[in-house]
């Protein structure tokens, strides 16, 4: 069953941010620097599951969608998302658990888990493996495994005839709905900006406490922003070490970029 971050999470520890509002190239090729002398073991830093391939390149299709009698729109190009990869979905073990904005996850609304888009954010998803499409709303972080781009409730899978063979290619579109277009043409409300927020990428995730305060010390040492975020996991807490990497999409994926290739293999991108 595919995993998702569907506890309450809470910060042990914040410092602050030396790079500002900007994870820019140069503190980039500094941080590929310091973890090719860190001297990183694997084996010393369990593996977290890692980001998904991305291709946000697509171009969008505008054609309007009507869900429960609202009309949603693709948001315009300039301000919009669109991303290809696999879904996967989960179900009735995480029924009833806490998602990441609050809710209760519920398997039989229309829902997903996306690792960086804004909560609330409304989704076209098209199955590419046979045409069919639905719209979800984010509420929940996730999927955590490579190649993995979005997590489906149930129901949103079962429309897209996901369930059985629990995977399948997919397109995924940022949607607009009526009010949102309204108060963008007034100048009341801007339409959101999916490609701009806080970004970090997480770096590892632990069982024991000091393990995490080691690895973020490394970062911290070198004059990186980090934190660590904990976790109810089933049967133990779990402590993740996030490292700031700007507030651009390209840039915080050029990051994560670089953190794989150096020794993390696990690392994956994450937005707050």
């Amino acid at each position: 069953m595919p995993h998702t971050l569907t506890f309450r999470q809470t910060t042990i520890r914040v410092v602050r941010k030396p790079l500002a509002n900007r994870f820019s190239y140069s503190a980039i090729v500094f941080l590929t620097v310091l973890l090719l002398l860190g001297g990183c073991s694997k084996s010393n830093y369990p593996v977290s599951s890692p980001g998904a391939n991305t291709n946000s390149g697509n171009e969008p299709t505008q054609r309007p969608y009507t869900i429960k009698n609202i009309t949603y729109y693709p948001i315009p190009h300039a301000h919009g998302f669109t991303e290809r990869g696999v879904a996967s979905w989960y179900g009735k073990k995480f029924h009833g658990r806490t998602t990441s904005n609050g809710e209760r996850y519920d398997m039989y609304a229309m829902t997903a888990a996306h690792k960086t888009l804004p909560m609330g954010t409304m989704l076209l998803v098209k199955n590419l493996e046979n045409g069919k499409e639905t719209i979800v709303r984010v509420n929940d972080r996730g999927p955590f495994v490579r190649g993995r781009i979005i997590d489906l409730s149930y129901t949103a899978a079962n429309k897209l005839d996901i369930v059985q063979h629990g995977l399948a290619k997919v397109q995924i579109v940022a949607l607009a709905d009526t009010t949102q277009l309204a108060a963008s043409a007034s100048g009341k409300k801007p339409l959101p900006d999916l490609y701009h927020g806080e970004f970090y990428v997480q770096i590892g995730s632990f069982s024991r406490r000091d393990n995490a305060l080691r690895l973020m010390k490394r970062f911290t040492d070198a004059g990186h922003s980090a934190l660590i975020k904990t976790h109810q996991g089933l049967d133990r807490i779990y402590y993740r070490v996030h490292v700031y990497a700007g507030n651009e999409l390209s840039i915080a994926k050029r990051a994560e970029a670089a953190l794989i290739q150096h020794g993390y293999n696990g690392a994956f991108l994450v937005a707050r």
